[in-house]
């Protein structure tokens, strides 16, 4: 995300700060929301894990990783801290397991549509972004642009996490939906998730190509739409 933007830091440090600034209220927004929706599902089916270690809130302080967020600010895909949840104590066991999953995504998407609509009701403009307009200190220039990484930022929050492999949710959901007598051979996958995902992320950042271009691009193309 930012590394796009680096030239920025050398060229024009203000303009820089300026969208550092943009961005990460973007993501303090989606990540928060993200991790919150995670809690409260499981405190509806049933699980007070979350809740009991005070993970029920909108409080940032209480969702960020700090790893995750910088990946996100830096390479354009991160996390939050995880949501601890008790699978044993959710109604309809894995099902309930695969929705609590499912509710940070879809937190997400429900996020940058309402983002999109002051695009849509004509109450923000998509911008271009130059140097310019990153350097005024015009309230609208700067809802234009949070809203905007609003938008984008969530998309690609709910695309990412819903790749199926652990840690990220969608890893969750396909555990929760596959057919019982697939579950041992998925778990024994789902265990070099994580490695897959360190190497997903070090390739990109050392070879500047990115792996996971074919679902952000769409992801993009939706987001323009969506601001359009």
């Amino acid at each position: 995300m930012l590394l796009v933007n680096r030239e920025l830091l050398f060229d024009d440090p203000f303009a820089f700060v300026v969208l550092l600034v943009a961005v990460s209220v973007s993501l303090l927004i989606g990540i928060t929301v993200h991790e919150f929706s995670h809690a409260l599902a499981a405190n509806r089916l049933g699980d007070m894990t979350a809740t009991n270690l005070g993970r029920l809130t909108l409080n940032p302080k209480a969702h960020l990783d700090p790893t995750g967020t910088i990946m996100l600010l830096v390479a354009g895909f991160g996390w939050g801290r995880p949501v601890p949840v008790d699978p044993r104590q959710l109604r309809s066991g894995r099902r309930g397991m695969a929705l609590v999953s499912a509710a940070g995504p879809a937190s997400n998407v429900v996020l940058a549509l309402a983002f999109a609509l002051l695009f849509q009701l004509g109450l923000v403009t998509q911008g271009d972004f130059s140097r310019e307009a990153l350097r005024t200190l015009d309230p609208l220039a700067w809802a234009t642009i949070v809203a905007t990484y609003s938008v984008l930022l969530n998309l690609i929050l709910a695309a990412f996490n819903m790749l199926p492999i652990a840690p990220l949710d969608g890893g969750g959901i396909l555990m929760g939906i596959v057919p019982r007598p697939w579950l041992p051979a998925v778990a024994r996958v789902q265990r070099f998730g994580p490695f897959v995902l360190v190497g997903i992320i070090g390739f990109s950042l050392l070879s500047g190509v990115s792996v996971l271009g074919f679902l952000f691009e769409p992801v993009l193309d939706l987001a323009a739409r969506l601001m359009s």
